[in-house]
């Protein structure tokens, strides 16, 4: 666990110890006091007092901190041995997101949803900026985070440069020797998609988490930094998009098994024609499929 975790759990709990002594109105010092106090620096306050103000216990505006309401035992952070890592606070959202229906413009509660994934508040804040530079997220003026629909000039942009990254990993990937471990990969989700199909009439729901890894082995043979952190952001909007349009997801996601399959005999005969000709007619459905949810719900902006 980061030492700078052990600060933060501890000066939040020693925060509310603090304010247990108070009666709600009062003021809370400057943060230089809360500092000293705290015994952490003002960064550390600073998160400590955007966790209070989401959990409703203070009110924060400019330098005035009121408490609004004395602490409860369930304000405390949970004592782990270790948080949730940002690579499983990542697939925590998207399932999130992905089965709890998550409506666009929907703010989020970040003191809730810290708990909800074992990650600490200030992670999760710093997880949700990463996202909002995408257009994935927006910070609202008084402080949290609302999540954001897409317009359909974003999603063509976004399905014209997930084609080019792509292809280009297609075409590694095609020239990789039999030793790369991708090929084994490969062969375990042929497996799985197959799998998947012959019980696609009650599991159909499973396909997203099957497409984020089929995706994520495909554009991992490309070793750049910038491709990963697309891939994560591909696989939250497109699948985001699925969820608003459910009259057809049984036969679009059988569709999309059949395709990635075709896209896997491609690439195991070596065919890297084939395979790219495969690849895009599956990117060119996605697109319609994220474009189609659109017009099922009215994006936020036009």
């Amino acid at each position: 666990m980061a030492r700078t975790d052990v600060r933060y759990r501890a000066a939040h709990d020693l925060a509310l110890d603090l304010l247990k002594r108070q009666a709600p109105g009062s003021l809370l010092p400057a943060e230089t006091t809360l500092a000293a106090q705290l015994r952490v620096s003002r960064t550390v306050v600073r998160s400590v007092l955007a966790t209070l103000q989401q959990a409703g216990i203070i009110r924060w505006q400019g330098r005035d901190k009121t408490m609004l309401r004395l602490p409860r035992p369930t304000d405390r952070l949970p004592m782990r041995g270790e948080y949730t890592s940002r690579e499983d606070l990542e697939g925590q959202f998207l399932d999130w997101v992905l089965r709890s229906d998550v409506p666009a413009d929907t703010p989020l509660n970040v003191a809730q949803l810290a708990k909800q994934f074992s990650v600490p508040p200030h992670a999760l804040q710093e997880f949700l900026s990463g996202l909002s530079h995408f257009g994935l997220l927006q910070r609202r003026p008084r402080g949290g985070w609302t999540l954001l629909g897409f317009t359909m000039e974003y999603a063509v942009a976004l399905s014209e440069f997930r084609l080019v990254l792509e292809l280009n990993a297609i075409r590694t990937l095609s020239g990789l020797p039999d030793a790369h471990p991708v090929w084994g990969v490969l062969h375990d989700l042929k497996a799985q998609h197959q799998s998947l199909l012959a019980r696609i009439e009650t599991d159909f729901h499973d396909f997203s988490k099957l497409d984020e890894r089929f995706h994520a082995a495909i554009n991992s043979v490309v070793s750049n930094r910038f491709v990963a952190e697309f891939q994560k952001v591909i696989s939250l909007i497109f699948h985001y998009h699925y969820q608003w349009d459910k009259r057809l997801s049984r036969h679009r996601n059988e569709t999309a098994i059949c395709e990635h399959l075709r896209i896997v005999d491609a690439l195991q005969s070596r065919d890297v024609l084939a395979a790219e000709e495969a690849a895009r007619a599956h990117l060119v459905t996605s697109k319609e499929t994220l474009l189609g949810s659109l017009r099922v719900k009215k994006p936020l902006f036009d």
